[in-house]
C-alpha cells in the first residue's frame, strides 16, 4: 500500500533558502508547495525541481495580503485538503542605516508587514488545514540577529550589527512561536524558530556566508521533527547538521 505524502508549504520558496528547503523536504518525501508572490518565478522554481524528479508545485501567495493567503488556503483546501509543514521563510531586509536613529520608519514597517505580520497572518489561515494533519509542524525563518542575549554580549560576533529594525522584526517573530506553541502544544502541532546563519543569498548581497543549502537544513530538521521532538525552540545546525538551541 503506498503512503500518502506529507504536504509542505514553504513561502518565499522560489529562491534561496526557501527553494533550498523546498529542495530538501521534496527529497524527504513531501509534496511542497512554494508559496510565491510572483506566478511565473514560482512557477518556474517548482518546474525546475520537478526536473529532479520531486514533488513540487507552486501556488501564488503574498504574505502582506489577506486576499492572496485567503486564495492559497483555498488552492492547498482544494488540492490537498490537509497541510502538513509549514514553513514561514518569506522575509524582507533593507540596507543598514548608520543608526537606528536613521532608519526609515517606513523601511521598518513594510519589514514588520512581512517578517512578522506575514508569518502570522499565513500561520493563522492555515491553521484549520493544519488541524487536519496528525503531527502539524511549522517553522518560523527568525535570525541570529533576533537575540536579545547575544545583542547585549560584548563577545557576540552581532554585538557591532546595525539593522536595528529588521533585528527587532525577528525579535517579535521569536515571541509569536513561543506564544503559538504554547497554545497549540495540547493539539501535537510543534512550532519552532530557526537561525540558518550567514547564508549567501540575494537578500544578503550573495556575499559572505554558507550556501543556501547549509542555511536549510535546521528548518528542514524542524520540519520533519517526531513527536517528542522539541517545540517553543529556537535552534541553529552545527557543522555536523545536529540541531543546536540559540539563545533567545
Amino acid at each position: 500500500m503506498t503512503t500518502a505524502p506529507r504536504i509542505a508549504l514553504v513561502t518565499g520558496g522560489n529562491k534561496g533558502i526557501g527553494l533550498a528547503i523546498a529542495r530538501q523536504l521534496a527529497a524527504e518525501g513531501h509534496r511542497v508547495w512554494l508559496g510565491c508572490r510572483d506566478a511565473g518565478r514560482g512557477e518556474a522554481a517548482a518546474r525546475a525541481l520537478r526536473g529532479e524528479g520531486l514533488d513540487v508545485r507552486s501556488v501564488l501567495l503574498d504574505v502582506t495580503e489577506d486576499a492572496s493567503v485567503a486564495a492559497a488556503v483555498a488552492v492547498l483546501e482544494d488540492a490537498e485538503g490537509r497541510l502538513d509543514v509549514l514553513v514561514n521563510n518569506a522575509g524582507l531586509m533593507f540596507a543598514s542605516s548608520p543608526s537606528l536613529e536613521a532608519e526609515p520608519l517606513d523601511e521598518i514597517r513594510r519589514m514588520f508587514e512581512t517578517n512578522v505580520l506575514g508569518a502570522l497572518r499565513v500561520t493563522q489561515r492555515f491553521l484549520p488545514l493544519l488541524r487536519r494533519s496528525k503531527g502539524a509542524r511549522i517553522v518560523m525563518m527568525s535570525s541570529g540577529l533576533s537575540s536579545l542575549g547575544d545583542a547585549l554580549d560584548l563577545r557576540s560576533e552581532t554585538w557591532t550589527v546595525g539593522l536595528g529594525g529588521y533585528c527587532a522584526s525577528k525579535t517579535a517573530l521569536n515571541m509569536l512561536t513561543v506564544k503559538l506553541a504554547k497554545e497549540l502544544a495540547s493539539e501535537g502541532i510543534k512550532v519552532n524558530a530557526v537561525d540558518p546563519g550567514l547564508t549567501a543569498t540575494d537578500m544578503t548581497g550573495n556575499g559572505a556566508g554558507h550556501a543556501p543549502e547549509v542555511g536549510a537544513r535546521p528548518a528542514v530538521a524542524l520540519a520533519t521533527t517526531h513527536a517528542y521532538g522539541p517545540t517553543a525552540g529556537f535552534y541553529a545546525s552545527s557543522p555536523a547538521g545536529e540541531l543546536v538551541p540559540v539563545r533567545w
